[in-house]
């Protein structure tokens, strides 16, 4: 993680921006004291795909069509 002043952040805010698109995380700072972490974008798909994958290693084949013991009347 890269640690730079708020003057600096401002005069090179494209700069920045880029790092911290390309994947570091950029803590800023004024008088030693942290402002702000400007941290990568989240990519929102691959978040999904992962989590799916997460929940399908846990799941078990015919669980939700499986009977039950108790009785159900959906018409009621």
């Amino acid at each position: 993680m890269q640690t730079i002043n708020i003057s600096d952040f401002r005069a090179n805010l494209l700069k920045y921006l880029e790092i911290a698109n390309s994947g570091e995380q950029i803590s800023v700072t004024s008088n030693n004291k942290l402002l702000a972490t400007v941290t990568p974008p989240i990519n929102q798909q691959e978040l999904a795909k992962q989590q799916l994958k997460a929940l399908a290693s846990t799941a078990k084949i015919h669980d939700i069509t499986s009977p039950t013991d108790s009785e159900w009347n959906a018409l009621s």
